[in-house]
């Protein structure tokens, strides 16, 4: 009975070992929620865009997917910096990306003067 018990024990144990493994990540976060902090506290917009633009090579080479936000904030980065064509090109591609943030996007597009 006590080996039963220790088998059982241990079983339990493995297991809940098992479900604290990670999962594979659906997305390339990187750093992206320290940049977005960055911002909130009023670091440089230059270092971040930099990072970010980094961060996309990086995901782009390993064939890893942004997440979601990643290429809206990295687009409104480059508007607040006047590089407007990038900053449309990064917008259109989140929606592309998340459809489902068409509708916001949208509205982003309808406040910025479009070429």
């Amino acid at each position: 009975m006590k080996s039963r018990i220790s088998h059982a024990t241990l079983t339990l144990a493995v297991l809940a070992l098992a479900g604290c493994a990670q999962a594979p990540q659906l997305y390339a976060w990187g750093t992206f929620p320290a940049q977005q902090y960055a911002y909130l506290k009023g670091e440089s917009v230059e270092s971040q865009i930099a990072e970010l633009e980094k961060q996309r090579e990086q995901a782009r080479s390993r064939n890893e997917q942004l997440p979601p936000g990643f290429r809206a904030h990295l687009g409104m980065l480059y508007g607040k910096v006047g590089q407007d064509e990038k900053m449309l090109q990064q917008l259109n591609e989140e929606k592309k990306a998340f459809p489902e943030a068409a509708p916001y996007i949208d509205h982003l597009l309808s406040k910025v003067k479009q070429p």
